[in-house]
């Protein structure tokens, strides 16, 4: 298998174990009427991967938002927004991601030049 279908796997297998640990830890507390999704989009065509919280909470209050957001460009992964208490650049090292292919666009540009991952 290739570098690329290999992070394309890794990320797709981080990102539903993600979605299904938010379905498991919330399902006590959730009502019929009060339900909290986490929903994976995962675009292979153009390497675009979410992860994304959608559904009501109280039955007045909207909740949608981006957990997590990974793009993969030019043979790197790129994380554009991590939301979680376990980074998603951690456990791609510890599935062997060299740190040298991912970026953690999160940050600026220049200041990616003091994480220990790629600039870019």
């Amino acid at each position: 298998m290739d570098k690329v279908s290999l992070y394309r796997q890794y990320i797709q297998e981080l990102l539903t174990e993600r979605a299904k640990l938010r379905c498991s830890k919330g399902a006590a507390t959730l009502t019929s009427n009060d339900p909290i999704e986490s929903e994976t989009i995962f675009d292979t065509m153009s390497d675009r991967y979410q992860l994304v919280n959608v559904g009501w909470k109280n039955s007045s209050t909207r909740i949608y938002g981006c957990v997590l957001h990974v793009d993969i460009k030019d043979g790197k992964i790129w994380v554009q927004h991590d939301g979680t208490e376990d980074a998603i650049a951690t456990q791609l090292v510890a599935r062997g991601v060299p740190k040298q292919d991912i970026v953690l666009a999160y940050h600026a540009p220049h200041v990616r030049q003091y994480t220990e991952f790629a600039v870019g």
